[in-house]
């Protein structure tokens, strides 16, 4: 079941000579590319409360190169134990139900149980969807979108009595482009009321978020609206740079953007951000949140090739949007 006490989140105060809004935890990375016996990496992952501890559903690509899901659990959300086999999904119609390939998961509570979305092979990259109430049993649902889409992200509630999500559509190959949109589903079958929330900002505006975007973690609920991570990518003369940021959206009207981050929250610095299989990418897929201190946990991808942790405080972060908002 879910638990929202997360007074034992990981957590590691603010260094005295940190000048960002969040820092890096200093025992990063977390997780290495070759903790289970077969992966080549393990990065871009969604965790979240379960039980006295934490689950998630962490993108392991193995040693063949095939990007395999596998669910984890951790008493401490810090040192994790993932399961060897990937997940086997169960339910589906057989239309959808053939495995293709998974990655950047997204996992949320929702009433009674977990949602999973994930980046699901079906003619192209669309955006799958599951439930579990264990994170032993994944029940398959229908893909929400047609291909071609990815960084499929539900909201912790519904909205206007809907499932709401926002994605990112794109092409079936390495998408030079894309914007966020905003959905809704009476039933995580059927979805609808797309709307457009924002683009790639001006490159004299924000050069880091010119290129492409992407939701990132499950959007917060705040005074101040949704606080939603997401990443943002430049086209270098290096090749892509994914960096994130942050945004405020309307509480009853997620697809319009109150505030927007200019400057990046955390871009590639870091040996093992810069240097992987896919250089200079900082990926956020989830967070860890306590209500009672605002304390923070985001967990990122480095590099396409293991996973790391960053910190900081919600109303920091909303200060933070507000001041260097571009909106």
């Amino acid at each position: 079941m879910n638990t929202q006490k997360n007074s034992s989140m990981p957590w590691e105060d603010k260094p005295a000579n940190e000048k960002g809004v969040i820092w890096r935890y200093s025992a990063n990375p977390i997780i290495p590319r070759d903790l289970l016996s077969t992966s080549n990496s393990i990065f871009n992952s969604a965790v979240a409360p379960f039980g006295d501890g934490y689950a998630g559903v962490f993108r392991c690509d193995d040693t063949n190169r095939r990007m395999r899901l596998h669910a984890g659990f951790s008493r401490d959300g810090i040192h994790w134990n993932i399961e060897e086999d990937d997940i086997r999904l169960t339910g589906a119609d057989p239309e959808v139900g053939t495995w293709i390939y998974g990655y950047d998961p997204r996992v949320v509570w929702i009433d009674d149980r977990y949602y999973v979305t994930w980046c699901n092979g079906y003619h192209g990259p669309t955006i799958g969807c599951a439930w579990t109430t264990d994170f032993k049993t994944f029940h398959q649902l229908e893909n929400a979108f047609l291909p071609f889409n990815r960084n499929g992200v539900l909201f912790p509630r519904k909205i206007n009595g809907n499932f709401a999500m926002l994605s990112r559509p794109s092409d079936n190959g390495h998408t030079p482009f894309g914007d966020i949109f905003y959905s809704e589903s009476p039933d995580m079958k059927f979805w609808g009321r797309h709307r457009h929330v924002m683009s790639p900002a001006k490159f004299e505006d924000s050069a880091w978020q010119c290129t492409k975007i992407g939701a990132g973690p499950i959007p917060i609920k705040t005074p101040a609206g949704w606080l939603l991570i997401y990443h943002g990518v430049l086209a270098s003369c290096n090749g892509f740079v994914y960096s994130f940021g942050s945004a405020l959206l309307g509480l009853n009207e997620p697809w319009k953007v109150l505030a927007r981050s200019g400057p990046y929250l955390l871009s590639p610095q870091k040996d093992y951000e810069c240097m992987g299989d896919v250089p200079n990418v900082t990926f956020p897929c989830a967070t860890l949140h306590d209500p009672a201190t605002g304390r923070l946990a985001i967990y990122y991808g480095c590099a396409d090739t293991v996973t790391s942790l960053a910190f900081g405080y919600i109303d920091e972060i909303v200060a933070f949007t507000k001041r260097t908002s571009i909106v």
